[in-house]
Order: structure tokens, then C-alpha cells, then sequence
């Protein structure tokens, strides 16, 4: 590549090479995985194989056998996303987080799946090819393809729960522990509600330290040292008031993670720790019904509302839980006409609000429409499209978005809340997700948006739910 020093001028070419360079990774990973199918085929013992290819491929051998198992998948389950790889759409490390979504599937499920992949990534923009949208894509077909295989599948990975010890460099180790996915979100919301705790009392630790720190000296059972804020162990499940009624068993989805089965997520809204609270959604987008105020700092109804229709942080790429990001004015509140409402405002981790403003980063995000532009300091534009928390039963008229709201809360009080409503759950306060019924509203009953919006008329309350950073 000759000289590597790169001026301003030069940095759009190297960016394209680097682009050439992913596509030559991926067609020669597609030409292994393929050649490694063949010599399965031939020789009949993929043990053996591993092994003597374990010298050859320089890699362990336990590595050499998920190439051969990858290889096998994609050529006789996965053809298309293998030619995928084939015109340097995708590495295989990409292909490996689609194979394990679809591994437990039947080679027939799996082939279907591979067909509504491939034609759902046609238009899709470029960040769809990003391994971890991708999987979130795939685990979305899969669902669809085998729902009746859903709850069975959920069954046996939380079976298999453990806890793994990792030896690692410069007398390190990696305690990694596999659990259930809303258990998972609320113990690390839990440690880190405790250690943004001791941060703000003027602990010197970075964050990344006092999580570490904290998980150990609970594991320990030593004193942490602060109490946990109470929503620290709070994630958000959405279900659908016809699921949570038992009469569909569609639409669950745990923010951070994605859709889930049905029984699993009656089993954590009838918790005993879990807290319901309804969600007005309109028919026609599937989005949350806005409230809007006009104080810069958001309300914690304000920024509830926002994390559950969003979800995660709005750039493409990124896939942080609402929860854990700031809340950002998308047209600024120092400009004058960014007011601090649902329709102004979307989740952005701290990074990413970051980089919003800095010299050369142009991100936009409408929130009405739950899309994302993105554009590099040299050109380069992606797009990204948020999924509505409900399936649009009807084609929703343009119309202007606050005179679309007012309607929405008038015709929430002439009756049609069941067309509207979904149940929010924010289970496993305290780290707990696991039995028995309560509910603060139950899931036939509407929580009006008074009710809802508590303490935004109270100035000593409205600021009592500080964002997490």
C-alpha cells in the first residue's frame, strides 16, 4: 500500500480499501467453510478431520470443528447466505451468529428461514449486515418460521444455564456466567445502578472498574457500600394485552434482547416483584401514544415513554438498552424550538451522544418515524429503521404529529383501548424474575395518562428519576 502516511485527502480511498479488503476476507471464508464441507463429505469422520487439519489451519482444534460444523450448515441449510459471503456481503464470523440462531431448527425450517433472510436483505441498508442485526433479524424469522418450536427452544437453553471460569492473560480471569435473558438484564442493571451510585459519591474508579468491582463483592457477600437506586433492576418486557389474556401467543419482546416466547413472558409479568403499567399505542404505527411538556429536563414519564418505544440506542449499529443511554433532545433544546417531549426526544448511549456532535458526524434521527441517518466525517451515509413495539393493524394516515396524539388520547376516551393498549412489564425489580401475581393495574383495566405521568405536575417530583448518566 506504499507509503502509510494519510492525509485528510487520502482517508476516503484507505476507508475503500479496507471496504476491499472485508470483501476479500469474506469470499475466502465462504471458499474454507465450503472446501471444509467437501473434505467432511469425503473423509466421513469430522474428528479425525479436525485434528489433522488442527496443524494446517493453525487454530485450535475445537475451533477447526465449528469450521467443518459452520461449513456443513451453510452449504446444505444455508445456501444463500453463503453466497452472501460468496460476493462479500459477509465473514464468517457474521454466518456464525446467524448459524447458532437457526441451529436448533430442522434443516426444512432452516432453509426457509435462509430464503426470507435473503429477500429481507435485498433493499436493506448496509448496516443490516452488521452481525449483530443480522442475528436479530434471523432470530425474528425464526419465530416466525417455527413458533410452535419458541417456548421448547427457551426451555432447553435456560436448562442449560451455567457458570464458566476463563483463564486469561496478566494473572486475569473472565467469570462468565449464561442465564436468562431478563435475569441477565437485571442483575447488570443492578450492578450498575450501584456502581453509577458510588461514582456520583466521588469514587475515583471508572465505571468499567466499579461494575467489576461490585459484581465481586456481591458474589463475596462483602459490603458494596451503597444501595442500590430501585429502578437499577428494572427491564422492560412489552406484551401485547391478547398475549398477556392467553389469547395469542405473539409480539414479546425484552428490550435489549428481543423477542421472546410467549409463556416465558406471562411467566415474568405474573412475578411477584414485577410492576404493570399499560402503554397506549396507536393502531396504525404500532408506536406509543406521545406526552410532551415543555421543561428541558425530560420527566420520567417523558423518558419511560421514550425507552419503550425505542428500545435500544437509535444508531444502527448499536444495540445498548434504552435504559442505559441518555436521553437526547434530537433538535436542540438551546436552538429554541427543541422541546423536551416523546416526539423530540430518542435514547443515545453515551458514546454515540457523544459523537453526535462532533466535528464532521452528521446524525439524524425522527423519532415519529423511528429513522436514523448517519453520516461519516467522509461521506459515507447508513440508514437504520426502528421496529414498531406493535405489528400496524391498519395504514396510518399522514397527519401532523401533535394534532395525531390529541386524537389518539380523545379516542382513548371514548372506549377503544383494547385495539390500543399494551401491556408494559418492568420485571425483576431487585434482580428477582421468577413467580407468582401482581399487578398494579390489571392487564383489561386502562391506566388513564394522568394517572400514567406521575408527578410531572408536582416541580418537587418531576426531577425525582435522574437519567443514568
Amino acid at each position: 500500500m506504499g507509503d502509510n502516511r494519510v492525509d485528510d485527502r487520502g482517508v476516503g480511498d484507505r476507508i475503500e480499501q479496507l471496504r476491499g479488503l472485508r470483501v476479500w476476507r469474506a469470499q475466502r471464508d465462504a471458499e474454507e467453510l465450503a472446501l471444509l464441507a467437501d473434505l467432511s463429505a469425503a473423509v466421513g469422520d469430522d474428528r479425525g478431520l479436525a485434528e489433522e487439519l488442527t496443524p494446517v489451519l493453525r487454530v485450535s482444534t475445537r475451533e477447526v470443528e465449528r469450521r467443518i460444523d459452520d461449513g456443513k450448515s451453510l452449504t446444505r441449510r444455508m445456501p444463500q447466505l453463503l453466497a452472501s459471503m460468496r460476493t462479500g456481503e459477509l465473514e464468517a464470523y457474521g454466518a456464525r451468529r446467524v448459524l447458532t440462531v437457526v441451529d436448533p431448527l430442522e434443516d426444512d425450517a432452516a432453509r426457509q428461514v435462509d430464503g426470507l433472510l435473503a429477500d429481507k436483505l435485498i433493499d436493506a441498508p448496509e448496516t443490516a449486515w452488521q452481525p449483530g442485526n443480522l442475528a436479530q433479524r434471523a432470530r425474528r424469522l425464526v419465530e416466525k418460521v417455527d413458533p410452535g418450536g419458541q417456548t421448547q427452544r427457551a426451555r432447553r437453553a435456560r436448562a442449560e444455564r451455567k457458570l464458566e471460569l476463563t483463564p486469561g492473560e496478566h494473572a486475569m480471569s473472565t467469570l462468565e456466567a449464561s442465564l436468562p435473558a431478563e435475569v441477565a438484564a437485571a442483575c447488570y442493571s443492578r450492578v450498575d445502578g450501584m456502581a453509577r451510585s458510588l461514582r456520583h459519591g466521588g469514587d475515583q474508579r471508572t465505571l468499567e472498574q466499579l461494575r467489576a468491582d461490585v459484581t465481586a463483592d456481591l458474589l463475596l457477600g462483602r459490603d458494596v457500600g451503597v444501595t442500590a437506586p430501585e429502578a437499577a433492576a428494572t427491564v422492560y418486557l412489552h406484551v401485547p394485552i391478547d398475549t398477556a389474556l392467553t389469547i395469542s401467543d405473539e409480539g414479546c419482546e425484552l428490550d435489549g434482547y428481543g423477542p421472546i416466547p410467549a409463556s416465558i413472558a406471562r411467566e415474568i409479568m405474573t412475578n411477584t416483584r414485577s410492576t404493570w403499567r399499560t402503554v397506549l399505542c396507536d393502531p396504525g404505527t404500532g408506536e406509543p401514544v406521545d406526552l410532551g411538556r415543555t421543561r428541558r429536563r425530560p420527566s420520567a414519564v417523558i423518558r419511560d415513554l421514550v425507552r419503550v418505544r425505542d428500545r435500544e440506542c437509535v444508531m444502527p449499529w448499536c444495540h445498548r438498552p434504552a435504559r442505559h443511554c441518555d436521553h437526547d433532545h434530537e433538535r436542540a433544546w438551546a436552538a429554541g424550538d427543541g422541546s423536551t417531549s416523546v416526539a423530540n426526544g430518542g435514547p443515545r448511549c453515551r458514546r454515540h451522544h457523544r459523537l453526535k456532535d462532533q466535528p464532521g458526524w452528521n446524525a439524524e434521527y425522527h423519532p415519529a418515524h423511528g429513522i436514523t441517518r448517519v453520516t461519516t466525517p467522509h461521506g459515507k451515509t447508513y440508514t437504520g429503521r426502528r421496529e414498531p413495539v406493535l405489528t400496524p393493524t391498519r395504514r396510518a394516515p399522514a397527519r401532523d404529529t401533535q394534532a395525531h396524539h390529541a386524537q389518539a388520547r380523545g379516542t382513548q376516551e371514548r372506549g377503544t383501548q383494547a385495539r390500543r393498549q399494551a401491556a408494559r412489564v418492568d420485571p425483576a425489580r431487585d434482580g428477582s424474575a421468577q413467580r407468582g401475581p401482581a399487578c398494579d393495574a390489571p392487564a383489561g383495566r386502562r391506566t388513564g395518562p394522568a394517572k400514567t405521568a406521575r408527578g410531572t405536575t408536582d416541580p418537587k417530583r418531576q426531577n425525582d428519576d435522574s437519567p443514568p448518566f
